[in-house]
Order: C-alpha cells, then structure tokens, then sequence
C-alpha cells in the first residue's frame, strides 16, 4: 500500500508538470481560443471512447446523468477558452498566476453549494489573494484584459471542481470524462455551426497545429483527466490539492524556458504571484489541521 502511494504521488506530480506544459502548448498553437478548444475537447472525446471500448468501461447513465456531465463540460469548455484567450492576449506567466485564485472562490463558493459556515481565516487568505492580484494589476496594467480573463477561468474552474466534486463519488472516471468531454465538443459546435465559421478553411491546420494540438488533446486532456482522478484513491485530498497548486510554477518555469524574454516579468509580478501561492497553500495546510483536530 505504501508503494501505491509514492507511485501516486510521482504520478500525480508527473499530471501536474503536464497540465503546466498546457500552457505552453497554448502558446505555441497558432489557433484562436475557441478552435483550440474544440480540437482539444474533440480529439480527447474520441480517444476516451476509444479507451472505454478498450477497458470495456460502461457508459450507460441516466439521462439526468447524462445532463448534469453535458452541462460540466460546457462549463470545463469555457474555463479552458478563457484560459488560452488570457495566454492569447497576455502571456503564460500571468494567466497561471491569477489561475492560482481558483481554489479562494472554491472557499466561498462551497458555503453557498453545501451550506456550510464561512470560515474567517478563508476570508483572511482572500484579502491576501486580493493584495496579490492588486500588486500585479498596479505593475502589469497592460495586462488587463489578460488578467481578468484568467480570473474569469480561476472561477470556472471553481465551479467545476464543486460541481465534478459529487458525481467523482458514484461514477467511473471514465465515463465523467467521456460525457464531460463530449459535452464541450456538443456546445461548442453548435455555436461554431451557427457562427457560420465551421468552413473547409477551419480545418486547415498547419503540420506544427496538429502536432501540438494531439499532444494537448491526448497527453494534456485525455491521459490527465482520467489519471488524475485515479490517483486520489490512494491519496489524501491535502495531498492532492497541495500538489496540484505547483502547477503554475511548473508553467511559468517552463514558460520561460521556451520563449524566454516574452515571459519574463517585473520583480512586482514575482512578489504579487508569491502572495497568491504561499496564501493558497498555507490554506490548504490549515485545512488540513482543522480535520485532523476533528
């Protein structure tokens, strides 16, 4: 059982470096924020069912089931739209910091979803997360429109994590990812149909697009989303969340790493963004200790 966990715990560290590389992937593929999606969402869709066929995975639900994943994936579709525009109209760096922020709205949000009391050292940290993203608005203004779409993400993201939250109990992994997937490419495609813009045109990728865009789509979509809901069954919650916050640093290092100077940021930035993850982090170590005391 303990070599489980250390096989876990590497693995899950390996999921979490994958979805930093994400944004670089976002970066280097030349789409817009939308097509990027779909592709993503498509290609993953369809080499999820290919594993389901594989593992011989069932994927017969309810048709109230099949709603609830429909609408989280046009929820996940939207989180990872905003996500790429903010790279698209910013860069990595700031868009994965303010990312960050996602688990202070999973704070105030769980109130209203489960009913349970406010926690004042969760507002606390949140006054901290608002000083953070302050000092990084008052030195990278010309990143604005960049910064609230990241927090726009952040929130998705929120609210994806709580509604998944639930259903991570009683079904498969697999069969969420299907459905969830599935229903992003759904949403997707009829707005794409209707904007008029699905043309011979808009499948003309160049080889470098299709290249990134199968490494995004089955590495950085497929493999991650169902392992990382694997690997939480041989480790804590506290170990998973504390983990997967390294996310932005392991992008904003790997951002750096390939495009260099575009990615480089005034020391401001580096301060604000260290406010953002040690107060996420000091959350999750406080969390922790609040249940072991219960």
């Amino acid at each position: 059982m303990q070599g489980d966990k250390l096989k876990s715990y590497l693995h899950l560290h390996l999921i979490v470096f994958v979805w930093g590389f994400t944004a670089v992937l976002g970066a280097l593929i030349s789409l817009e924020a939308l097509p990027l999606v779909w592709f993503r969402m498509s290609i993953a869709v369809a080499l999820t069912f290919l594993y389901a066929l594989f593992t011989k995975t069932p994927l017969k639900i309810s048709l109230k089931t099949f709603l609830g994943f429909m609408a989280a994936g046009l929820v996940i579709a939207l989180h990872w739209f905003t996500f790429f525009q903010a790279i698209k109209v910013s860069n990595i760096s700031v868009t994965l910091a303010c990312l960050s922020t996602g688990a202070f709205f999973t704070c105030f949000m769980e109130p209203i979803f489960f009913g349970r009391k406010i926690i004042l050292y969760e507002v606390f940290f949140g006054l901290l997360v608002i000083a953070g993203l302050y000092i990084i608005f008052s030195f990278e203004g010309n990143y604005l429109n960049g910064i609230l779409l990241a927090l726009s993400s952040a929130f998705l993201s929120a609210t994806f994590s709580i509604i998944n939250g639930k259903y991570a109990v009683q079904y498969n992994p697999v069969t969420i990812s299907f459905y969830e997937l599935l229903g992003g490419v759904f949403f997707f495609s009829i707005y794409l149909l209707f904007s008029g813009r699905f043309t011979t045109e808009f499948f003309q990728l160049s080889a470098s697009d299709w290249q990134w865009l199968f490494i995004l789509g089955s590495v950085c979509t497929a493999y991650a989303f169902i392992a990382s809901v694997q690997v939480m069954k041989f480790l804590s919650p506290y170990t998973v969340m504390l983990t997967i916050n390294m996310e932005p640093v392991y992008g904003i290092i790997l951002a750096v790493l390939v495009f260099h100077d575009k990615e480089k940021m005034s020391t401001s930035f580096y301060i604000g963004a260290a406010i953002i993850l040690t107060t996420v982090i000091l959350n999750g170590i406080l969390k922790n200790r609040t249940k072991k005391a219960n």
